[in-house]
């Protein structure tokens, strides 16, 4: 028996997917204090039919944050604008020059930047944040690096054993002047966060690092909360 066609209603922009995609990241232009959270959202709906999900999500939709407001489709074409404005005199300026300066050495450099220089930096940053800093702090935890056979491997950095039962530590690394607040993790992300507190009972925490120094201080308070919670 032949399996259904499903019917697909997401639009096709050929080579223009990449830039639409990149900017939209870059500008943070498709978060969830922008759109709202869409995957929960849906799943609130479950529709039967595209038609019922679009009209539900204008009824219901708000953008996710300390001073939510209703999303509308003009609150949507506002941020196609936004985006168009980006594009126009930022990004495509910007790597037309990278372009025009880009060198093989570069490429040839980069790639081993990217595998070795990198990964070592990221290497030495992560155990710097878990033994100089949450170690010491939580003496009584025992800290260990996340099994890389283990489904939520790529977003859990460090497991923290309290007993039988395990928080988790993601380590993102950010510069002096980097805006975290405004840090969102992806839905799939979330899914993989939950995903682990089910199996090891502690919550998921993200930890953003300069160096080896703790950004986001606040987080020890809240890891200190958990240990309690679960002892």
């Amino acid at each position: 028996m032949p399996k259904p066609i499903i019917k697909r209603f997401s639009k096709e922009f050929g080579k223009k997917e990449k830039v639409l995609n990149y900017a939209t990241q870059t500008y943070q232009l498709s978060r969830p204090n922008k759109v709202g959270t869409v995957m929960a959202l849906i799943r609130e709906c479950q529709p039967k039919s595209f038609e019922q999900w679009e009209q539900w999500y204008f009824e219901n939709a708000n953008t996710d944050g300390k001073t939510p407001g209703k999303i509308t489709k003009e609150s949507l074409e506002e941020l196609g604008e936004r985006l168009y404005v980006k594009i126009k005199e930022i990004v495509i300026p910007e790597w037309t020059e990278a372009f025009n300066q880009l060198t093989l050495q570069d490429c040839v450099d980069y790639i081993f930047n990217l595998t070795i220089n990198r990964t070592y930096d990221g290497f030495i940053r992560e155990k710097s944040v878990i033994e100089d800093n949450l170690a010491k702090e939580f003496p009584n935890v025992k800290f260990e690096e996340s099994d890389p056979e283990l489904d939520h491997a790529g977003d859990i950095d460090y497991l923290g054993w309290v007993d039988k039962k395990a928080f988790g530590i993601q380590i993102k690394p950010v510069t002096a002047k980097a805006n975290f607040g405004n840090y969102s993790a992806t839905e799939r992300m979330k899914a993989s966060f939950s995903d682990f507190t089910k199996k090891f009972g502690g919550q998921v925490f993200v930890v953003f690092s300069i160096d080896d120094k703790i950004k986001n201080e606040e987080v020890i308070g809240q890891i200190a909360a958990e240990i309690k919670r679960l002892t």
